[in-house]
């Protein structure tokens, strides 16, 4: 599970998401996809759960979305928006 810093605060809908650092004052955006792991994060949801789901929903093989999610998530890491 992967918990989200005290420190951001994301708007998320259907659309995708803006994630504030408070810190730094950056904000970044997210496409739909990339909304919907930041909300299943939030809910605590594994990492391979998330994949699966985001799978089943977009009808892409899973091996595939595994990779991207993989992806996202060093994305975000390296932007500070995730625990290191």
């Amino acid at each position: 599970m992967v918990s989200q810093p005290t420190h951001l605060r994301a708007i998320v809908n259907q659309d995708g998401a803006a994630i504030l650092d408070i810190n730094s004052g950056r904000i970044t955006t997210l496409n739909a996809s990339g909304g919907y792991v930041w909300q299943a994060l939030e809910r605590g949801e594994e990492i391979g759960t998330i994949a699966e789901s985001l799978a089943r929903e977009t009808g892409k093989e899973i091996e595939v979305v595994r990779k991207d999610v993989a992806g996202f998530l060093e994305a975000l890491e390296e932007r500070d928006l995730l625990p290191g």
